[in-house]
């Protein structure tokens, strides 16, 4: 699943106005963006400036920083796992695991529709690094 940044950002603020109890016209006053506008960044439609989501930012008294700290942590979690084995292939040094047929992972699950909705809980998930052939010399009947 690939998210867009607009997407993700538009997201995070929508979750913003609304914790606030605000309307897209008090925020759209506030920061001097049209309703339109506003509405559109807040679905992901637009791409906003930095100047645009600073001012959007400053009308829901939500610091830039933050926002784009809990967009890129919402981001992050939609990142597709990567198996241990191809841990150990890219960074050795840095995953300390060893691939091996013994059992599954722990690895994080994300739960949820909506970006600013995110959960995550582990599942079990086996990640085999060789294939399993069938052994020589069976007989298969058909």
């Amino acid at each position: 699943m690939t998210v867009l940044l607009r997407e993700a950002i538009g997201d995070r603020l929508r979750h913003a106005r609304t914790t606030q109890r605000r309307t897209l016209r008090e925020v759209s006053r506030t920061a001097r963006v049209s309703l339109g506008y506003l509405s559109e960044v807040e679905r992901g439609r637009k791409e906003a400036s930095s100047e645009l989501l600073a001012a959007i930012c400053e009308a829901l008294d939500l610091p830039l920083s933050e926002l784009l700290n809990r967009v890129a942590s919402d981001m992050s979690a939609l990142e597709p796992v990567t198996s241990p084995a191809a841990l150990t292939k890219r960074e050795p040094a840095k995953a300390g695991l060893e691939p091996s047929l013994d059992a599954g992972t722990l690895v994080p699950a994300v739960i949820g529709n909506d970006l600013s909705d995110l959960r995550l809980q582990p599942v079990l998930s086996h990640r085999l690094s060789t294939s399993i052939s069938p052994p020589r010399g069976a007989v298969v009947a058909a």
